[in-house]
């Protein structure tokens, strides 16, 4: 048990009672605990927090890939309603017919407010249980009801298709609990489409915000013959761990691009930075966040969870990234018109390193000076295969061939701005 300094615990109790006694208004004693405990996390570093249960409960359930709703990506509007941003296939809300731009203004009858925004919120519910959406759709009259039955929704975080004869493509938007076994399932169905073999693979990992370290860890050992994967470093024993690659490459040593941007964050950069320490693969696009630290969940005993960071953790060549990113091997920029479009919207570099209160990290440059660009839309994909396509370099003794790394850079003809920090819930 850690020891707590005597006039410290004074001190917090001085501010308490004085709270308590002078303030304008009266303060709720659980409101206030909840205030102090919170407080305890703020100015440690942006990623570490303090969740309450319902916070915690929808954090598990992001992780799981997995929730209890109709099946809809929302964001919440200023006055509580929620502007539907995608149906998932398959669902309640895709079978109802419920599409992009809906707006859902009431459930069961009451109007939302922007209250209904905290914790789960109102769409989400048992399997099986009925809610009324009282819906308004751009061209309609006026607004319209809908029943429905809430389900399992499940969030597939990878999808795949074959670029070209012998050339696959392989999207991870997140990493999940279920994320390298449905990997390894789409890796074996585009194999299987190539007569068993692939020519080579375009992993797609621009914009992925990371996830559980284990199923990145997971997806470079089916990528990898050996070789250390990542190592973490912390204060605890339990935090320093290694994770080696195994034996068996699923791809046969046929080569890989991994496509990256600066929304690439986390674990994401644990996989990209293995892939290239390792020689496995050519490393195409823009600089990435440069979140280099790994964050535990310690639950309490009524139901919240502290969100810790424990580590540190380090590329198989020993390098930290945490404020720095994985630097390309192939820049790629954004198209003119999302470039022009940043700067018309007064858009600043969004890295770690910008981050108040972020933990420096051991090679960083100046805060902001090294971010990378988001890169939107097919033409970083388009270049991204015609570098897999490339003569493959001279590989040294006992690695991975690996694509030679050549400058080129493309322009996009997308007109998608980069994704801004605005986040849709699965409901």
């Amino acid at each position: 048990t850690t020891k707590v300094p005597l006039a410290e615990i004074r001190r917090y109790v001085g501010v308490y009672d004085a709270i308590k006694q002078a303030y304008v208004d009266p303060v709720d004693d659980h409101k206030l605990m909840q205030s102090a405990i919170k407080g305890l996390l703020l100015d440690l570093d942006p990623h570490s927090a303090y969740l309450e249960k319902s916070d915690a409960q929808a954090f598990d359930e992001e992780t799981n890939g997995a929730y209890d709703g109709i099946g809809v990506e929302v964001v919440t509007l200023p006055d509580g309603s929620v502007k539907i941003v995608s149906a998932i296939d398959d669902t309640p809300a895709a079978r109802a017919g419920l599409r992009s731009g809906d707006t859902i203004i009431a459930v069961d009858g009451r109007e939302l407010t922007p209250a209904d925004a905290v914790g789960s919120g109102p769409l989400r519910g048992k399997p099986g249980s009925s809610v009324k959406l009282k819906i308004v759709r751009e061209g309609a009259a006026k607004p319209f009801e809908v029943t429905l039955k809430r389900d399992t929704i499940r969030v597939a975080s990878v999808r795949s298709r074959m670029l070209e004869p012998g050339y696959g493509y392989i999207r991870i938007s997140q990493f999940q609990a279920d994320t390298a076994a449905d990997f390894e399932k789409n890796l074996d169905k585009l194999q299987a489409q190539s007569g068993g073999k692939l020519r080579g693979l375009v992993l797609d990992l621009r914009s992925n915000p990371g996830g559980l370290l284990t199923s990145a860890v997971q997806i470079a050992d089916d990528l990898l013959d050996s070789g250390v994967i990542v190592s973490t470093r912390g204060r605890m024993p339990g935090n320093d761990a290694t994770f080696r690659a195994t034996p068996g490459d699923r791809m046969h040593g046929a080569p890989v691009v991994a496509l990256v941007d600066a929304g690439s964050a986390s674990a994401t950069e644990v996989l990209s930075g293995a892939l290239r320490d390792l020689h496995r693969a050519t490393i195409v696009g823009s600089r990435t966040f440069g979140k280099g630290l790994v964050q535990t969940l310690l639950p309490l005993e009524n139901g919240d969870t502290v969100k810790l960071t424990t580590a540190r953790y380090y590329t198989p060549s020993g390098k930290s990234i945490q404020g720095v990113g994985i630097v390309p091997d192939v820049v790629l920029k954004p198209d003119e018109a999302t470039a022009q479009k940043d700067a018309e919207d007064g858009d600043v570099p969004y890295t770690e390193a910008s981050l108040p209160g972020h933990l420096h990290g051991e090679d960083e440059d100046d805060a902001g000076t090294n971010a990378g660009d988001v890169l939107p839309g097919d033409t970083p994909i388009t270049a991204a295969l015609q570098e897999l396509k490339k003569p493959v370099a001279q590989a040294a003794p006992n690695t991975r061939a690996r694509l030679a790394a050549r400058p080129a850079c493309c322009a996009s003809t997308s007109t998608q701005p980069p994704m801004k920090a605005q986040i849709a819930y699965g409901r």
